[in-house]
């Protein structure tokens, strides 16, 4: 239904209105008492077999939303009904901000794609904290921070701290964002050194907690060999839980679209089926380099069941979906979980 009737209109729409069309109908919808449990029923899909055991925490399954559809962590229980194992919210920092100019998001249907300079929209790590209170524990919620546009560099720990102290009571699990195309020069902390820096400071300050939480980085699907070994090598000195691979892109050499329409758009992150090679490439790479040591979380390009168990022959202990969700609809999430 949702493929032969409801994208077809949601696509005569931009991209973003679509968006926030389809998440505040669900707030509403789903406040009618019932309806989320009646959902829940429908795309639930629950099984022993599904469950997996990673940094301590339980996941139902291993079938998570990626960052960026929920920033505000505004939806996450109607999010949950439709069968996600967990929820990734963000990419939140410490002071709310527009993002870019719009239009900031674009289909290209053809390739089954999606290009955004979103440029982490968002109202600030303290108004989510005011809504995650409000979310039942039991549902599995990851934390991706990232820096103010006019932070710089230099200062860019600070926000990072910033977003790790507000969200540390209310999250099971971190996302570390140095990765995204959208804001300027932030893929620099890339570098070795200034990762270290951050990811080493959050490490000391997640141990004096009463109850640490597991710490993850996410990676260009950009980065080289020589850079991917880089990444193996702080992830074991700086001891964080894991890897997420990967964010969107900026390469635009596997698009079958018109090369006008792409330059028509202009920069922006590809993410969607165009990435799911690359994507594979890496968490295949990872697990190898670090001797199967490094937990990578899949993420780019999954579309299917067959693209999920890619992602999870290739080294991936659970897998997120975004574009795919788009393009396929919340009945995608229960297709891979029965498959699996």
């Amino acid at each position: 239904m949702y493929k032969s009737i409801f994208k077809p209109l949601l696509f005569l729409l931009s991209a973003e209105r679509a968006h926030t069309l389809v998440t505040r109908t669900m707030s509403v919808l789903f406040a009618i008492p019932g309806v989320r449990a009646v959902v829940r029923s429908f795309y639930k899909v629950k099984n022993d077999r599904l469950e997996r055991q990673l940094f301590g925490i339980k996941f139902p399954n291993p079938v998570g939303l990626a960052a960026g559809f929920d920033k505000d962590a505004a939806h996450i229980r109607d999010l949950s009904a439709l069968g996600f194992g967990f929820i990734e919210i963000g990419t939140l920092t410490p002071v709310g901000q527009p993002g870019n100019p719009m239009p900031r998001l674009f289909r290209l249907p053809k390739d089954e794609a999606l290009i955004n300079r979103m440029g982490f929209n968002n109202g600030g790590v303290e108004e989510a904290v005011e809504r995650l209170k409000r979310v039942p524990k039991d549902i599995i919620v990851g934390g991706n921070i990232g820096k103010n546009k006019v932070t710089p560099n230099e200062n860019a720990l600070d926000d990072y701290v910033k977003c790790f102290e507000a969200l540390h009571p209310h999250v099971h699990y971190f996302v570390v964002n140095v990765s995204s195309p959208n804001t300027p020069n932030l893929r620099a902390l890339q570098d070795k050194e200034p990762l270290t820096e951050i990811l080493s400071e959050l490490k000391k300050l997640n141990f004096q907690k009463e109850n640490p939480k597991p710490i993850l980085l996410k990676i260009a699907p950009d980065l080289t060999n020589d850079q991917l070994d880089d990444i193996v090598e702080i992830a074991d000195d700086t001891q964080i839980e894991g890897v997420i691979a990967t964010n969107t892109t900026i390469d635009r050499s596997n698009l079958t679209v018109a090369s006008d329409v792409v330059d028509a758009i202009g920069a922006g992150g590809l993410s969607g089926k165009p990435v799911a090679n690359r994507s594979t490439e890496v968490i295949r790479y990872l697990k190898e380099k670090s001797g199967g040591r490094l937990v990578v979380i899949g993420v780019g390009g999954i579309h299917s069941a067959k693209d999920a168990q890619e992602k999870l022959d290739a080294g991936a202990s659970l897998i997120q979906v975004y574009t795919g969700f788009v393009y396929e609809g919340p009945g995608l999430v229960k297709s891979i979980l029965k498959k699996l």
